[in-house]
């Protein structure tokens, strides 16, 4: 992705899209059982909201990754740059947000005349991580040595001849659950506590103090102690939520493809039900991820499923890939995992990389306390967070 000074571009995601887009539902009220969150839209909280109106502020800013990830261009190339030191000039009119709206309905109108306003051409078609779109054709491109992407492969239709040796999702499961220690093993996992450090944009590519609490079968409350105060993402088995600190300090329900992955996200550490929380489909062609072969699977289907890869010789789970809608596009988030080490009989990931259209995160883990009892009101809705002075 095409960057200015690194420090000042890390501020500004930091501030805008994990600060700035956490506005509170209800004033941060716990949701009552069986209600729903509202979340709050775009033009609520942003200034000069034009044509991305109706939509919620988590995907608002996941539109605003999309646009990132297509041009290659960052916060301040298409807004003013008086934005590094004032929030409020992100809502000034530049050329590029005007271009940007023209091509938002450039690309609708290509929807509407030729797909049937089905969503197949999006930033990404021409723009190819490019401020530009080519008109010319690469050669490089056309005879190069092509690079297959893992996370794009798709299932193989039913008029195409399976590999013989393929193995069911049930079958990759149970492989996996024998990898990691096995059925009665993992069974007697029912919840965690672990600590380490986050490294990420949100905290100027510093290492900070993580902490995570887990219950089974599927609640997780994520603590990163960033500079500016605490970063908390919860899911209760029910309901997420997202809270982050700074000048707007508030918390954002999350829906959609977000909560999905957050459920995903809360019951992968117990394996023991996976097969029967989610839906799992196969099928899929050999791939490899560095040089591994891999089997995958996938939960949901469709352009918002999740898809999971296992190596094929550990059985181990190596890679989270899933997918959220947003106004102008499907984008994806991806989540590796490695160094599996032995907690009490169950093998689990000590490092994870995440990877999305805003940056990428490291999480490495120092230690985990399985088998702990976790207060109840930490898988609770998230208080507004308190934020700290940073030194400059």
């Amino acid at each position: 992705m095409k960057v200015g000074p690194k420090r000042l571009i890390q501020c500004i995601l930091g501030t805008v899209i994990t600060c700035l887009a956490v506005i509170p539902w209800a004033q941060g009220q716990a949701a009552r059982p069986g209600t729903e969150p509202k979340p709050l839209m775009a033009e609520d909280v942003f200034k000069n909201v034009q044509l991305l109106k109706g939509i919620s502020v988590k995907e608002f800013m996941d539109t605003m990754g999309f646009f990132s990830a297509a041009t290659s261009l960052n916060c301040i190339d298409c807004h003013a740059a008086e934005g590094a030191d004032d929030l409020a000039a992100y809502a000034t009119d530049t050329p590029m947000k005007q271009t940007a709206r023209k091509m938002i309905l450039m690309v609708n109108a290509l929807n509407r005349a030729n797909f049937a306003g089905e969503r197949k051409v999006t930033c990404y078609t021409c723009h190819r991580a490019t401020e530009h779109p080519a008109a010319i054709p690469s050669l490089l491109e056309q005879y190069g040595t092509p690079t297959d992407d893992p996370n794009t492969v798709e299932i193989i239709s039913s008029t195409t001849a399976k590999p013989a040796n393929q193995m069911s999702a049930d079958q990759i499961l149970d492989k996996y659950i024998k990898a990691v220690g096995g059925a009665a093993q993992v069974a007697k996992l029912t919840s965690f506590v672990a600590k380490g450090t986050y490294e990420g944009f949100e905290t100027y590519s510093e290492k900070v103090p993580i902490e995570i609490f887990a219950n089974a079968p599927n609640q997780l409350t994520t603590i990163v102690h960033t500079q500016h105060g605490d970063s908390v993402s919860t899911y209760d088995g029910t309901h997420g939520w997202v809270a982050a600190s700074d000048k707007l300090m508030r918390v954002l329900p999350l829906s959609g493809g977000d909560l999905e992955g957050a459920k995903m996200d809360a019951s992968l550490p117990f394996p023991g039900r996976i097969k029967q929380e989610f839906k799992w489909l196969t099928g899929f062609p050999t791939v490899s991820i560095d040089d591994r072969r891999v089997q995958v699977i996938e939960a949901g289907g469709g352009q918002t499923g999740t898809k999971l890869y296992f190596d094929d010789q550990s059985g181990l789970l190596v890679r989270q890939v899933r997918y959220s809608d947003t106004a102008v596009g499907v984008i994806p988030t991806q989540i590796d995992y490695s160094d599996y080490r032995d907690v009490t009989g169950v093998k689990m990931p000590f490092h994870w990389v995440v990877t999305w259209t805003d940056g990428r995160s490291t999480i490495e883990l120092s230690g985990i306390q399985p088998n702990v009892r976790i207060d109840a009101a930490k898988f609770a809705t998230p208080a507004p967070p308190v934020a700290k002075a940073v030194a400059k």
